[in-house]
């Protein structure tokens, strides 16, 4: 699958097991820590608006960064994480529909233009597809409501592998995974947030 692809079949994915749960479901846990469904709906919709910030600056070239601080992005989701089942679930599918929009209407020679990610990472647009395909497949497992990486298509996990162990060895936790990957330690190093 091409980029686009996989991040509009991340993204129905999402949208179909959200639709799944009932109203009441969102208030469980989610698989990740401090978490329940409604945290990670409105961690969704949230990113959906940040990507199509750097969307709108590739495009025009003014700066525009995913979220004004870190404590800004845990505000939102916060604030995001207690509003009505209905207004959630429509927020999280308008801006999915908005950032889909926004990127198909990109032009082709502002894919190369440079943005940066909300770790400070200097990227070409082009990565704005990826970083959205990793947010809407893995937070879909951690809703916890039967999807799982075996769901997943292959090329899209052997993706996910290779950049996640790119990330992780580029931030100095190589010899910890190799440790644990290779059976020396039965503990699972802490690497910190994954996405």
């Amino acid at each position: 699958m091409s980029a686009r692809q996989w991040m509009d079949h991340g993204t129905q994915l999402f949208l179909a097991t959200v639709d799944s749960l009932s109203d009441g479901d969102l208030d469980a846990p989610s698989a990740l820590p401090d978490w329940n469904r409604r945290h990670l709906i409105a961690h969704v919709h949230y990113n959906a608006e940040a990507l199509r910030r750097l969307v709108s600056w590739a495009r025009t070239g003014r700066e525009s960064a995913m979220y004004p601080s870190p404590g800004h992005r845990d505000a939102e989701i916060q604030t995001g994480s207690r509003l009505a089942p209905e207004e959630l679930r429509r927020l999280v599918r308008d801006s999915a529909k908005e950032l889909a929009e926004d990127v198909g209407a990109l032009p082709q020679r502002a894919w190369s233009h440079e943005v940066r990610t909300a770790q400070g990472r200097t990227v070409p647009a082009t990565e704005i597809l990826w970083l959205r395909t990793r947010e809407v497949f893995v937070h879909a497992i951690d809703l916890d409501a039967g999807v799982g990486f075996d769901d997943l298509p292959a090329d899209l996990l052997r993706a996910l592998i290779d950049d996640t162990l790119g990330r992780r060895t580029a931030a100095g936790h190589a010899p910890a995974l190799a440790r644990w990957l290779t059976g020396r330690t039965s503990r699972a190093p802490d690497l910190g947030p994954w996405l």
